[in-house]
């Protein structure tokens, strides 16, 4: 029994001993570091569309460390779309999302990655999605990280929330304290913070817009005299639950005879403000608003300071890729067209990275820019923001195509002549000519009904998709990946379909006439779906009482019927051609 109790007690004073000993091992490891986190500026901005910047300017004293990890409560991590770092001499730290902090768990943590020419002033900025902020009857209910959190103490931290102009009633609640403002500061703060804070406030309709922005691509064209035009085209998806009428464009503060265009190619109404040295704000109000859930295309067309030759022959441009966007773009395209003949010579082909691609073709080069994630974060960090393209430009080109075309005239003119003049010779026998035309397949043909009927089934199956996804039967993230594949697939048959359209334009004859027809019962099957749409809409609103309701919905839905008879009645009539 005595020997029992001893054994007893000595397995006590070693479990004991030892928890100590890795409780104050834990406690080291977390707390051991080379720096101090002297001050923290925590700044929250809420972009037009609705999503969330969080900009921590960190400053540090002590040994620079090779990484330096910084986090947010684990919830926010689903909201997280893009981090990006840099030092006070703009130079970018290489940044790598969702890793752990330290050995604690219930945070999403950054690690940037810092090298000994890295200042001890740095800033590192999350973009989070606009699912952050829910709207109210009045305004806007935002939810954020109230503190950033570290894996050592803070000594100052500066909170500053920084709402529109038009924001009022601005209350912050959280878990150290309720305040009514926009600023808030907290003095050593604890390592491995981690503070939730509600910002509530009151706004006017349309200061700030919830939607996403799937896609923007951008145009710049060059002319042999060096003006430069661009067209700008957004892809603008309604998240919110009420009507868009109107959105804001940014564009450069140098951009000049600025117009707006819908997906119809129809002129909109804007209004244009300057912006001193950051951009210029473009309203466009539209024919008929994005009702919820639902995505319309805007087109901006306009104007740049012209280009001018640096040297015989040579053109330098300094591009601004991206202005001052007060809205999140999930991904942009950038071409830029040089005047035909035009050789480009920066970037060169052997320093083009992954997001530049160099097309070369006979008489054109087409440089593309391709960047993901792009908010006004970009702008002000240089390496991200300009791009200098130089191209080697002959005059001598301006004259290559109307030279071209007196040569050929001047060539059929004298095969036209040596018919005209040759002997006539006995009338042959008549020769029946193939009615298929030269060029023309019949796997060209089988080709454009088969990419026509897919491209009917698959806007079938997007609008089968949007139904779901507002009736709430699938997830948000799972509707975007398979509405952005389809897109993707629609995309590439509506090329196929444009370029077998002018293959059979070009054969003339029955082909021609045949196409011509065609598009014509398009524009007037995409007018009444247009119309189904309005009507549709005026009818949840109210506008319209539900007898004249159900008129025109059925006027419509015959307009329908008889489009879609005459597509399908002339797509046969190209089929039978093939015979």
């Amino acid at each position: 029994m005595k020997k029992t109790a001893i054994t007893f007690a000595l397995i006590i004073f070693s479990m004991a001993l030892f928890s100590s000993f890795t409780l104050n091992a834990s406690n080291a490891y977390a707390q051991t570091t080379n720096y101090n986190i002297q001050t923290v500026n925590h700044n929250v901005q809420i972009l037009y569309s609705g999503h969330t910047i969080i900009q921590d300017t960190i400053q540090i004293t002590g040994q620079t460390p090779d990484k330096f990890q910084i986090g947010f409560p684990y919830k926010y991590g689903a909201y997280i779309l893009k981090a990006i770092a840099y030092d006070s001499n703009n130079k970018t730290l290489p940044t790598t999302l969702g890793v752990q902090l330290q050995n604690k768990n219930g945070y999403y943590g950054a690690s940037i990655t810092m090298s000994p020419s890295s200042t001890q002033t740095f800033t590192v900025v999350f973009t989070f999605s606009n699912g952050l902020l829910t709207s109210t009857q009045n305004g806007f209910t935002l939810d954020f990280p109230a503190y950033p959190s570290f894996t050592t103490t803070t000594t100052q931290c500066n909170t500053t929330l920084t709402l529109p102009s038009e924001a009022d009633n601005v209350g912050i609640d959280k878990t150290d304290g309720a305040i009514n403002g926009t600023s808030y500061s907290a003095t050593n703060l604890a390592a491995f913070t981690s503070t939730s804070a509600t910002a509530t406030f009151t706004l006017p309709s349309g200061v700030i817009q919830l939607v996403d922005i799937p896609t923007l691509t951008r145009h710049i064209n060059i002319d042999p005299a060096g003006a430069i035009t661009s067209a700008d085209n957004y892809k603008i998806v309604n998240n919110s639950t009420a009507n868009i009428n109107s959105f804001i464009i940014n564009l450069p503060t140098d951009a000049s005879n600025v117009n707006a265009r819908d997906e119809f190619g129809r002129i909109l109404s804007i209004t244009v403000e300057q912006r001193p040295s950051q951009t210029q704000l473009v309203n466009a109000t539209l024919i008929f608003p994005i009702t919820s859930g639902k995505n319309s295309q805007l087109t901006l067309d306009y104007s740049l300071p012209s280009v001018t030759p640096q040297q015989s022959g040579k053109f330098t441009l300094n591009l601004d890729l991206f202005p001052y966007f007060n809205y999140y773009v999930d991904s942009a395209t950038v071409t830029i067209n040089p005047p035909e003949g035009a050789k480009i010579s920066t970037p060169q082909l052997s320093a083009i990275g992954p997001s530049l691609d160099l097309t070369r073709n006979v008489f054109q080069e087409t440089l593309t820019v391709n960047r993901e994630g792009i908010s006004f974060i970009d702008s002000t960090i240089p390496s991200q923001e300009s791009l200098q393209v130089a191209y080697d430009y002959s005059p001598l080109w301006i004259a290559f195509r109307p030279t071209s075309w007196v040569w050929a005239a001047a060539v059929v003119g004298c095969i036209i002549a040596a018919l005209w003049t040759r002997p006539r010779a006995k009338a042959p026998s008549r020769i029946v000519v193939p009615k298929m035309a030269v060029g023309l397949s019949p796997e060209h043909i089988k080709s454009f009904i088969d990419s026509y009927n897919e491209r009917h089934r698959i806007t079938s199956e997007i609008k089968s998709l949007e139904a779901r996804a507002q009736r709430g039967r699938m997830p948000r993230r799972k509707y975007k990946v398979q509405r952005r594949t389809l897109e993707l697939r629609l995309n590439t048959l509506t090329h196929n379909i444009n370029n077998l359209k002018e293959m059979l334009r070009g054969a003339g004859g029955n082909y021609g006439d045949l196409v011509r027809q065609l598009e014509v019962a398009e524009v007037e099957l995409q007018e009444v779906e247009l119309s189904l749409s309005t009507v549709e809409t005026r009818h949840e609103i109210g506008e319209i009482p539900i007898a004249a309701y159900r008129k025109q919905l059925g006027e419509l839905e015959q307009r329908k019927r008889k489009a879609e008879a005459a597509v399908n009645g002339l797509l046969l009539r190209i089929r039978q051609e093939i015979r």
